[in-house]
């Protein structure tokens, strides 16, 4: 079964029906680099509504030591995910699980980067180019996506419910990562288009 995180959440009432529709992760973005960034407060807000076995993810880019152990502190998201040019000890001294993402919009010389972060719980390939913040809708080859990791892949970047059983097939990842996707605009979800992309990913083979 291929497994769903909803990211770029600003409101409570859209990671509630994300839930609600069996999303087994939502995402809260805390990095200035992003235009979904939400507050430590909402994001707060948004982590306690969540009902128990979902997983709720907090955000970050590029951003200093005190803003993350601020994060956990407040927020106490189940997880991190770091979107920058993070290296897996910096990542690793907040003794929590986390999320490293990998920019493939730099295609076949992006993926060397995928043997940097052993300590990671997984590996999120995204579509943005280096340097660039998550969300950015792009896509990247799916077929480059390896097979021969132990840690698990995450899909993510420019998937929508149209395409994401294709991205499903081609790629067969563990998970796939939504947002601009599912969205109205930035940081505000669509409930249909969640619908349906959560139907999408669970019918496809």
């Amino acid at each position: 079964m291929t497994r769903i995180k909803c990211c770029g959440m600003t409101r409570v009432e859209d990671a509630l029906l994300a839930a609600e529709l069996g999303a087994d992760a939502i995402g809260v973005v805390l990095t200035a680099h992003s235009k979904r960034q939400v507050s430590l407060r909402q994001a707060r807000a948004i982590v306690e509504a969540m009902p128990p076995f979902v997983t709720t993810v907090a955000l970050c880019m590029d951003d200093e030591a005190n803003l993350v152990q601020e994060i956990i502190d407040t927020v106490r998201p189940s997880m991190l995910q770091f979107h920058g040019n993070e290296g897996d000890e910096w990542c690793k001294q907040f003794g929590q699980p986390y999320l490293k993402a990998i920019a493939m919009g730099e295609g076949t010389a992006a993926l060397y980067q995928l043997r940097d972060h052993p300590h990671a719980a997984g590996l999120l390939l995204d579509g943005h180019g280096l340097g660039e913040p998550g969300g950015s809708g792009k896509l990247f080859d799916w077929s480059l996506m390896p097979h021969d990791l132990k840690q698990p892949l995450l899909l993510a970047g420019g998937l929508t419910p149209q395409n994401v059983a294709a991205a499903i097939h081609i790629a067969q990842p563990w998970a796939v990562d939504v947002s601009s996707g599912i969205e109205s605009a930035p940081g505000i979800k669509d409930h249909g288009k969640m619908r349906e992309f959560i139907a999408a990913v669970r019918s496809a083979k």
